[in-house]
């Protein structure tokens, strides 16, 4: 099977517990297995929702080991490179980091400054030279005040096949079906946002990077897959049900939430760090009446 065949489906992306302002290894380990028991297709390590921003360079490392170690090649195992704001260092990174055990990355498009479309397309451009492994594009305007058209995901897809997969978390559903019209053949079109997964499937796309997989595993990879097997009243029916989850669980931003339902279901703790602050009790208690 190629790899971009394995990552179609749910990818999750994968929380990073703590314990008393320490990464919480056992924790880690528990929804590791979780996930992988509840049948997701392929792990995401290190993305907003496993708070990269606030672990170190060397918890990063730590985390990459450690969650290799436990997937012992079971799944695709992605791992999360911050976009940053400076594509100097960001492919200096790339160019010095272990990738055993890494199938791809992905990588978010730059924060803060803001580049036009053409800087966007040179920035991913020196990701791919400086990359040994295929790149996820990762759009999330929300959380980079920049997006990336349509037209220059569609141009780096074309322009190298390092380019495997766009995970799109505009929220726009013309412009993720312009990048479905246009792609080459074989690049992923994932859905960045829980919310999205059944509309952008329904047109098109090929499954989602998720938060929800983490807490809900089972029913969510159940309605994913029923929408590729293009049985949408099961999937719809399937959908309905997490529909007020997928809202809770980022009424108070992520991680916020999806680490809170975590320590309801007995996984790891609420715990996030600062400038994060764990979910209210209040919020806590309308997510455990929405968990089976």
């Amino acid at each position: 099977m190629s790899l971009q065949a394995s990552l179609r489906g749910t990818g999750v992306a994968l929380v990073t517990p703590f314990k008393n302002g320490q990464v919480d290894w056992e924790a880690l380990e528990r929804v590791i297995e979780y996930v992988i028991e509840g049948g997701v297709e392929f792990l995401v390590s290190l993305g907003t929702t496993g708070e990269s921003s606030t672990t170190t360079d060397d918890e990063h490392r730590q985390i990459l080991d450690f969650s290799i170690k436990i997937n012992r090649g079971r799944l695709p195992f992605v791992a999360g490179i911050f976009g940053g704001n400076n594509t100097a260092a960001v492919v200096e990174k790339l160019r010095s980091f272990n990738f055993n055990g890494i199938d791809a990355i992905l990588s978010s498009n730059p924060a803060y400054n803001k580049p036009g479309q053409e800087g966007i397309f040179q920035h991913y451009m020196a990701l791919a030279e400086a990359s040994p492994r295929p790149i996820i594009i990762y759009n999330v305007p929300s959380r980079t005040s920049s997006n990336m058209t349509a037209e220059t995901t569609l141009r780096l897809a074309h322009a190298s096949d390092k380019f495997i997969a766009v995970k799109e978390a505009s929220d726009d559903i013309y412009q993720i079906m312009k990048i479905i019209k246009g792609r080459p053949e074989g690049f992923l079109v994932l859905s960045g946002d829980d919310f999205m997964t059944l509309p952008v499937i329904a047109t098109g796309g090929d499954g989602v990077i998720s938060v929800i997989a983490n807490c809900s595993p089972r029913p969510f990879t159940d309605m994913v897959r029923a929408a590729l097997r293009d049985e949408m009243p099961e999937a719809r029916q399937l959908n309905l049900k997490l529909l007020d989850l997928y809202k809770q669980l980022f009424v108070e931003g992520n991680p916020v939430g999806i680490k809170a339902a975590m320590e309801i279901r007995g996984l790891c703790t609420r715990e996030v760090r600062l400038p994060l602050v764990p979910m209210t009790n209040s919020g806590a208690a309308s997510l455990g009446n929405l968990l089976d």
